[in-house]
């Protein structure tokens, strides 16, 4: 695989909820630290936070603390982001990567999250 691959974006109102996936088959993403992203239009990816190889995350975004939740399924190469309460300024492309990935320029698509009533 040569780069990662999200999915589960959408649009939702104010207050409902999404699952993100990324799924990640290459070494460079399995054995490696993980990341979520998000980017709005006209700005830098803001890194969400992050999941080590044996599966604790931790928050780098104060906004998403208590709402967002990253996971991991090592067995199906796939890290996950569950995202509770969303709100319009949660709105954005979220990427998945590892920091040798983002070294490399493995970007995958990104799936669009759209939060508007």
């Amino acid at each position: 695989q040569a780069h990662p691959v999200e999915s589960g974006g959408g649009l939702v109102q104010p207050g409902q909820s999404l699952r993100l996936s990324c799924v990640a088959s290459g070494s460079i993403w399995t054995i490696n630290p993980m990341g979520w992203y998000r980017q709005v239009p006209g700005k830098q990816r803001e890194l969400i936070g992050t999941i080590t190889s044996g599966g604790d995350p931790t928050y780098s975004m104060d906004s998403v603390r208590g709402r967002f939740i990253i996971s991991r399924d090592t067995g199906k190469n796939t890290v996950y982001l569950q995202m509770n309460n969303l709100q319009p300024e949660d709105t954005g492309v979220y990427y998945c990567n590892s920091n040798m990935g983002i070294v490399r320029g493995y970007w995958g698509p990104g799936t669009q999250v759209t939060v508007s009533s």
